[in-house]
């Protein structure tokens, strides 16, 4: 059963945001808060017909207006025009304080009640399977990745097997001329030996 929903409001950089929503929870998640804006007294449920009639048109879906202003609510809000940071006029206080009075509390309809819950609902099935969806093209990409990553470290592994082979063929050769030439120097250094000893005799010869 659809859960019945109400309004949120907070601000948020820029801007005020407004939310239809099932509990104070869905909201925060909504606005991607990562604290309890209630509790710390800067989020709260809304009471103005307008806004909440605003949200109930999209459940489910963070709705904006330039933060300090009266202007509607929209899913896409142009930037504030005023960033000066000073205090509202008198008269700026004075139309909002009069608008405030002049709020009409509207009656209770429980079939648009029933049809913003049902909306909502709707939202959150629908953003699901956009989060799947991204998250699944995101899974793909990362196993792309790794693939390529598997195959440029299969290709090393391999051309350092192939240089730790040659290298081992060369230094086995490289140990065979090491140990030839230990031979021949001994068999030189016999033979030389041998041909001094007669080259004295034979000079030695009257």
């Amino acid at each position: 059963m659809a859960r019945k929903l109400k309004t949120y409001q907070t601000s948020l950089g820029f801007f005020d945001l407004a939310i239809a929503a099932p509990s104070m929870k869905a909201a925060l998640e909504a606005w991607g808060a990562d604290s309890n804006l209630f509790h710390q007294g800067a989020a709260k449920e809304s009471d103005d017909q307008e806004v909440i009639a605003a949200s109930m048109t999209k459940p489910g879906v963070v709705l904006r207006r330039p933060v300090g202003s009266d202007g509607s609510f929209k899913e896409h809000a142009e930037l504030p025009t005023d960033l000066g940071g000073g205090k509202p006029t008198k008269a700026a206080r004075k139309s909002k304080g009069s608008k405030a009075k002049k709020a009409i509390t509207r009656p209770v309809d429980k079939a648009a009640e029933r049809k913003a819950a049902l909306d909502y609902d709707r939202e959150q099935r629908r953003r699901g399977l956009e989060r799947a969806r991204e998250e699944a093209a995101r899974q793909k990409e990362r196993e792309r990745r790794q693939q390529a990553v598997d195959k440029a470290q299969a290709a090393f592994d391999k051309a350092e097997q192939e240089y730790a082979k040659r290298t081992a063929t060369i230094q086995a050769e490289v140990d065979a001329l090491e140990k030839r030439s230990q031979a021949e120097k001994t068999r030189w250094d016999k033979e030389k030996s041998r041909l001094e000893a007669a080259l004295r005799r034979a000079r030695a010869k009257p």
